[in-house]
């Protein structure tokens, strides 16, 4: 499907509305991980698959996961299924997924890594699919990892911890560890790119370790790549707007803001939504920032920290998120009173 037909058929989408700088009420949202191990369904085709890589690269199964939250509880927009260590994959470093561990990465060679984009093919048909089931004012986000994130499992060969490892080699070797952010780079470009040529609606870069970095490297691995990304999607895909989300950013989250030139910012739980409003939210789309705790908690602290957020964004552009992924022993009802609370607030 072309960008073109894409764009026409999510033209009715609140979620894009709101990226486009327009309040909408209700507010649209969304979920990080809405497809994941808390829904049964998710789990019985997760045991199917036999592998997560598996269930990635299956366009059958990746459609089937990436739509099932939207069955169930009708969010504005659906998240491709998929993973941010794809791009590793592509490039050629070996990446495995242990059962009950997370990531396990291979051996870098930085001058070995060459993008094989056929490697994610597969990725693009789930795309498809996915697009074609949609309705016309649901809306497809694409995504990819930041490169600063995406490096730091490339370097350290696994997830957990603070990255030392990766800090240690880009403090001591920087003009290496920008070759290896270029790389990456290119790589998130041309994936992105062919995201939405497959019929992503809007991207999200998503920087889950930023908040890692003090000054002045956040500036020089975190936005500076941010900017090069952005800059270059822009020419080649000119009417997908993008979110990006520097997770743990703190305050440094006006700089990225003002400096990357995403269409969407996505708040992590720990900012608070009126001091981002105030000093980098006017006219920009905000996204976030419940506590998924809430989420799993439910109940009446689950609806007062929904209504709390939204009274803290009327009248402003505005997509309802979590500061983080949806925690796998959440209830799939706490969802359901997430969604219903949403849809009643008064705007």
């Amino acid at each position: 499907m072309s960008q073109v037909l894409a764009t026409q058929q999510v033209t009715s989408s609140p979620f894009l509305r709101a990226l486009q700088g327009v309040a909408q009420t209700p507010v649209p949202f969304w979920l990080m991980r809405q497809a994941g191990r808390y829904l049964p369904e998710y789990r019985a085709l997760r045991a199917t698959a036999g592998s997560f890589l598996n269930l990635c690269f299956s366009p059958e199964f990746a459609a089937e996961v990436t739509l099932q939250p939207i069955r169930r509880f009708d969010m504005d927009a659906a998240i491709l299924f998929s993973d941010i260590l794809v791009i590793p994959h592509a490039l050629g470093q070996k990446l495995d997924f242990v059962e009950g561990e997370g990531p396990r990465l291979g051996e870098l060679d930085v001058t070995k890594l060459v993008y094989d984009a056929d490697k994610l093919s597969p990725v693009y048909e789930t795309i498809r699919r996915v697009r074609q089931e949609l309705a016309p004012d649901k809306a497809l986000i694409g995504f990819a990892g930041a490169p600063w994130t995406v490096a730091c499992y490339m370097v350290d060969g696994q997830g957990g911890g603070e990255f030392t490892r990766t800090k240690i080699f880009a403090y001591k070797n920087p003009e290496a560890f920008d070759a290896l952010i270029a790389k990456v780079v290119d790589a998130t470009v041309a994936y992105l790119a062919a995201q939405v040529r497959a019929g992503a609606d809007a991207l999200q870069l998503f920087d889950s370790w930023s908040g890692l970095l003090p000054e002045p490297y956040f500036t020089r691995w975190v936005i500076k790549p941010a900017q090069e990304i952005r800059s270059r999607l822009a020419k080649e895909c000119p009417q997908t707007p993008m979110i990006g989300f520097p997770r743990g950013a703190g305050g440094l989250c006006q700089h990225y803001a003002e400096q990357t030139g995403f269409d969407g910012i996505g708040l992590d739980t720990q900012v608070p939504l009126d001091w981002a409003v105030e000093n980098f939210g006017k006219g920009r789309c905000l996204q976030g920032n419940l506590d998924p705790v809430l989420l799993l908690t439910g109940g009446d602290a689950l609806e007062q920290g929904v209504r709390g957020i939204l009274d803290a964004v009327r009248g402003q552009p505005f997509i309802f998120n979590l500061g983080h992924g949806v925690i796998k022993e959440t209830p799939p009802e706490h969802v359901a009173l997430l969604a219903k609370t949403i849809r009643s607030h008064a705007g």
